[in-house]
């Protein structure tokens, strides 16, 4: 535990189904923490120890009776915390000679902690890449013959300033690894795009996830690597905290509306076993062009979390400082592509997006557009019946008032 050096203050620029049911749970939440419509948001690059570019990023969302935090940050792996309180007043801290420490515990806070009701963090921890030309009994468990990974805490990352964009509320990391001997990533980096949201909305491009004031989205993008295969394909380690003994699980929602994702009827979730709970959403796609559409739609899989006891993960400097060293992790894959269709390889390029929050996940719901479809078809044969019955009624009138001669 540290207690050297000044700490610094971060307050940024403005001062019947069971998930039907946990849906009901989660927006009874106490102390107002959720369903904020609109929040104030401020982005803020914490600036580094003695003057040194160091690249943590705090994004404050205020609402009326609350606060989220989501620091996110490159040194060691990538990472970012999730931090929820109940006051509109609360700060993040920043001991910067702790936290680069060897024992950085408590070296980042968020005060006052009593204000705190949830908490959590995601760590992207290594870049995989398979040979899906080779389909071997050792790769049985993979989609393909696994390459070395790329350890994401060896990675070189940009300032984070550089791409600070306060108009759009966004910011982004670039970065290649420090040691790369077959110079795959001489013309290539991968990219973590964060994104806040003041209220609800979809971006412009697939696959429009629906987010709300109380969410953030991110964007891994790999651009320009040189494969190691002809057909490789690309997958994401990421760890999150277990918030007990068991691991959270990733749950599937069926979606019968594909008009934001086309062809794609679903979207899976992690939930974190707490109340008021975070969560982690994404649909199961990823593109392989910057234009994204049908034609570049990759399948996203996701493996089971797992407890991550038989291999260290590389530290993340500011979850040990927040959560201390008596933490435990759950991991999981996310693979993207096939060896069949549309690949990697087509462009050397490679996108995924999900969405980090509190509260409920957002739900989609059929749009004007489908309920208009729907109500056209269904309405149809309705207005043709009873057209017909109209029809068949006068002519019945017709004949029943002529009067006979006799």
């Amino acid at each position: 535990m540290c207690g050297c050096g000044e700490p610094r203050w971060a307050w940024g620029r403005c001062a019947p189904s069971p998930m039907l049911l946990l849906s009901l749970l989660l927006s009874a939440a106490p102390f107002g923490l959720l369903g904020e419509e609109t929040r104030q948001v401020s982005l803020e690059v914490i600036p580094g120890w003695l003057g040194s570019p160091q690249n943590l990023l705090h994004i404050r969302a205020v609402g009326t009776n609350s606060t989220l935090h989501y620091v996110w940050s490159s040194l060691g792996p990538p990472a970012v915390l999730l931090v929820a309180t109940n006051t509109p007043h609360s700060s993040l801290v920043v001991n910067w000679s702790c936290l680069l420490s060897p024992e950085p515990d408590e070296g980042l806070m968020v005060l006052p902690k009593d204000s705190i009701q949830f908490s959590s963090a995601l760590v992207f921890t290594r870049l995989f890449e398979f040979d899906s030309t080779n389909v071997s009994d050792v790769a049985a468990k993979f989609p393909g013959k696994p390459y070395p990974p790329y350890p994401l805490a060896e990675f070189s990352w940009n300032n984070i300033t550089d791409s600070l964009d306060p108009a759009t509320l966004s910011a982004t990391f670039r970065g290649h690894p420090m040691h790369d001997p077959t110079n795959a990533f001489a013309n290539g980096s991968l990219a973590f795009r964060v994104q806040a949201f003041s209220g609800s909305g979809r971006p412009i491009q697939p696959p429009r996830l629906l987010h709300t004031a109380d969410t953030c989205q991110l964007e891994v993008a790999l651009g320009g690597a040189s494969p190691r295969g002809n057909r490789s394909l690309f997958g994401l380690e990421v760890a999150t905290l277990s918030q007990g003994p068991d691991c959270p699980s990733v749950q599937e929602q069926p979606s019968i509306d594909d008009e934001y994702t086309p062809a794609v009827f679903q979207l899976d979730q992690l939930l974190w076993d707490a109340l008021p709970s975070g969560f982690m959403q994404w649909r199961p796609v990823a593109f392989s062009q910057k234009q994204r559409g049908r034609e570049s739609a990759l399948p996203c899989q996701v493996s089971p979390l797992h407890p991550t006891l038989e291999y260290p993960l590389p530290q993340s400097p500011i979850v040990r400082a927040f959560f201390g060293s008596q933490t435990n992790f759950c991991a999981f894959n996310l693979t993207f592509g096939a060896s069949t269709g549309p690949g990697y390889w087509d462009h050397y390029y490679l996108s995924w997006s999900m969405l980090l929050g509190v509260g409920s996940p957002p739900v989609d719901t059929l749009s004007a557009l489908v309920l208009g479809i729907m109500a056209v078809a269904l309405g149809a044969p309705g207005l043709m019946l009873l057209g017909g019955g109209l029809i068949l009624l006068l002519r019945h009138r017709r004949y029943s008032e002529y009067q006979p001669i006799n």
